[in-house]
């Protein structure tokens, strides 16, 4: 099972979290004059990358707030989480090796 950290509550098991997909996708100014396959384009196409990944996540089981996590996708680690307010938290080794992000 993934530990992940909420960056409000703490440690928490992975099935309490949903993941919201790849993090920093900026939407369209001006969506009206977009093409159908730049539209499906914004809505569909992700990079789904092999190795690290950045993601939100929502604590739906908890605080129901959003966060970014920095994840390795080949290894499940994750490297670090950073809320909408705070940049990037780097996580130190003893924590990476187990499962869980530092504050």
């Amino acid at each position: 099972m993934l530990l992940i950290e909420c960056p409000w509550c703490g440690p928490r098991a992975e099935t309490e979290f949903s993941c919201g997909g790849e993090a920093d996708i900026t939407r369209p100014l001006d969506t009206e004059k977009l093409t159908d396959k730049e539209w499906g384009d914004y809505l569909f196409m992700r990079k789904n990358p092999r190795g690290v990944h950045r993601e939100q996540w929502m604590h739906a089981q908890g605080c129901r707030r959003w966060f970014k996590a920095q994840r390795d996708t080949v290894s499940y680690e994750i490297q670090g989480y950073e809320t909408f307010d705070r940049p990037l938290a780097v996580m130190s080794d003893d924590v990476a090796k187990t499962g869980g992000t530092s504050k």
